[in-house]
């Protein structure tokens, strides 16, 4: 009996001290999920919307028009503008077709710049964190300086449009009113165009045509497929070793036996305490009852290196905010490295079942 009861004692004692070693070494969550950016589709101008061009879950390419309001009502407004340039023009006795042309490009060029910034960041992104080869960034860096390009060649066509007019048209105020009716005309044009900003899918989609569009107004959710990590929820006491770098398995919850190799991208240094503190106020402190004090977690940036996008075609979907489990190795040590690996291969086959 005594030496059961010792044995006992010495097993336990072991398992805890293996406990508290794994615990800093060889951190370990079942509170991760999957996650993808978010951009909710806004319009910025109000009208009725007559088309729909994805369904939910449909994945689009960036660009794609996957929504259009009613443009009937700015092409009015962009023909009243254009016949208040001709009048304009006329009474200082010049011609505004080409003015009108001109502004028009100008217009569509600083469009076209802004969605290539957008794309060209995201691309950028990955290539800082070596995701994607560095042919693919080159290539939108083409593309981003042949916006600029086309941009300043418009700017150019209309300042020399617009000198065409002779210095008494150039310096007119009823000319320059004009022009930046028009302009405001053409941007509200192609805002009713909603495009996709980037490669990813429409997700809860519930708004058909003859839905009417507030300005402002979110009208639905679009999933950026093209940048895809996993968010591990870890307390401070696992994070004391953690670096950027650190070699991770990852189990997913829709993909259960298999173990998944990723890395740490980075290390939130902030994290929620519970409280609605207002931005500018000072922080309250959490109230704590007893002398076992619930433990704080912050997120862990993840990524799997071969898998930062949503493919369809590829051997690993993803379900957004998805369960995953995660380990961490922080260090070599063989015993707790092994012990870890082995950990997490159970987690696995046992994913088959929860």
């Amino acid at each position: 009996m005594k030496r059961t009861f010792w044995t006992t004692v010495g097993l336990l004692l072991v398992i805890i001290a293996w406990y508290l070693a794994a615990d800093r070494t060889t951190p370990f969550t079942s509170n991760a999920r999957v996650k993808a950016i978010i951009t909710p589709i806004t319009p910025q101008v109000s009208g009725t919307i007559v088309e729909i061009n994805a369904g939910n879950g449909e994945i689009v390419e960036a660009g794609t028009v996957i929504a259009r309001i009613d443009p009937r009502q700015f092409e009015i407004a962009k023909q009243s503008a254009e016949a208040d340039l001709a009048r304009a023009t006329q009474d200082v006795g010049a011609d505004s077709a080409d003015v009108s042309s001109a502004q028009t490009r100008v217009t569509r060029a600083q469009t076209d710049l802004e969605t290539e910034r957008l794309q060209a960041a995201r691309v950028f992104e990955l290539e800082e964190k070596g995701l994607i080869a560095v042919a693919k960034a080159d290539e939108s860096r083409r593309r981003l300086a042949d916006a600029e390009s086309e941009l300043e060649q418009a700017q150019a066509d209309l300042e020399s449009e617009e000198k065409a007019l002779g210095s008494t048209g150039n310096d007119n105020p009823r000319i320059q009113a004009a022009l930046a009716k028009l302009s405001d005309a053409e941007l509200k044009l192609s805002w009713t165009a909603l495009e996709a900003p980037s490669r990813g899918v429409l997700s809860d989609l519930d708004v058909a045509t003859g839905n009417y569009a507030k300005a402002g107004q979110s009208l639905m959710t679009f999933v950026d497929a093209s940048n895809v990590w996993i968010e591990a929820y870890m307390t401070e006491n696992n994070l004391g070793k953690v670096k950027i770098g650190d070699p991770v398995d990852v189990v997913l919850d829709m993909h259960p036996g298999k173990v998944w190799r990723g890395e740490v991208a980075s290390l939130s240094i902030a994290s929620s305490d519970g409280t609605n503190a207002k931005p500018g106020d000072p922080t309250p402190i959490p109230r704590t009852a007893g002398w076992l004090r619930d433990p704080q977690r912050f997120a862990l940036r993840i990524i799997l290196p071969e898998h930062t996008s949503g493919d369809e075609t590829d051997d690993i979907r993803f379900n957004m905010n998805g369960q995953a489990d995660v380990i961490v190795y922080t260090g070599d040590s063989f015993f707790l490295n092994t012990v870890g690996r082995f950990y997490i291969k159970l987690v696995a086959l046992f994913s088959y079942a929860y």
